[in-house]
């Protein structure tokens, strides 16, 4: 995509580029002298947030979470896109791989926006849309939790798709953590920009929620797991239980079945007319004798 200027005044241009090429890269190091390992951090896609100084140009790189489903979580690009944010004097350069909701809801609030506009303020609007993306990713997976709680507690269903949620659930949670975590040092350095001490209060307010919402989430994920695998040894433990008992009550009648199963002449019984009658009738007073005996001890 073509580098686009979004706004432009007497006091502010916002350059924004969209899945960059190498010709985008090198207009951008020629026309506005930004550092070449600035420009490639912006290529990394699983670069870590950061900020930097070089000159007069003030780079953030944050990450902004993003609603696509991925079967494979094992990196931080799998939950989040980056955008790198570039300051200078009367201008701020994005750059971005993919199409990203903070640049679109930025760019609206701006056009409908009265207020004056400049580069730092708009690093910071995008800031703000980025710290609400997380925290609508947390609000969507506690919901995904009360679901799943719901169905271990209420409903029968499958165990095995139950687990792989939560496991889907859990990492999905701590990779947005760890995102949220290293980006404490760049939302930090916001406070170098020119800008109110009530707007950069808001914005690190906001980032703090969102830890500590994806802290408590990960705390509630871990327990309900452990409370799952109770639950399920519980219910193999009931199993268990059962067939236990049933032992029991066959344990003495297959004793006696095996000992007039041996081939021998002498044996009580065996030449009385009702004797088998009589063997049978032993082997049921024993098992009500031991299921009387089991309900007398509950068990």
């Amino acid at each position: 995509m073509p580098i686009n200027t979004i706004y432009r005044d007497s006091g502010c241009e916002w350059i924004d580029v969209e899945a960059p090429t190498d010709e985008d890269m090198k207009y951008l190091h020629e026309r506005y002298e930004i550092n070449n390992l600035l420009l490639e951090d912006t290529l990394d896609p699983n670069h870590l947030p950061k900020y930097e100084e070089d000159g007069n140009v003030k780079f953030f790189l944050l990450r902004e979470s993003t609603e696509l489903e991925r079967k494979n979580l094992n990196t931080i690009s799998d939950i989040s896109t980056k955008i790198g944010i570039f300051l200078l004097d009367k201008t701020i350069i994005t750059v971005h791989r993919m199409k990203a909701k903070s640049i679109v809801e930025t760019k609206k609030d701006i056009t409908a926006s009265s207020d004056d506009i400049h580069p730092h303020k708009i690093a910071l609007m995008i800031s703000l849309v980025i710290m609400k993306s997380f925290d609508d990713e947390a609000i969507s997976l506690f919901e995904t939790m009360d679901n799943i709680e719901n169905e271990i507690f209420l409903k029968n269903t499958n165990h095995t798709n139950q687990i792989r949620r939560l496991y889907k659930l859990k990492r999905k949670s701590g990779l947005n953590s760890r995102v949220l975590t290293i980006s404490n040092d760049a939302i930090d350095k916001f406070k170098l920009l020119d800008l109110e001490d009530s707007e950069i209060v808001d914005l690190k307010d906001k980032q703090k929620d969102v830890v500590a919402d994806f802290d408590h989430l990960n705390i509630q994920i871990t327990n309900l797991i452990s409370m799952f695998l109770a639950l399920s040894d519980q219910k193999a433990n009931q199993v268990m239980k059962v067939l236990a008992i049933y032992s029991v009550y066959f344990l003495p009648i297959t004793f006696i079945a095996g000992l007039y199963g041996m081939n021998f002449e002498n044996m009580p019984e065996l030449q009385t007319k009702h004797g088998y009658f009589y063997t049978l009738g032993l082997m049921a007073v024993i098992v009500i004798c031991t299921f009387i005996y089991a309900r007398r001890k509950q068990w």
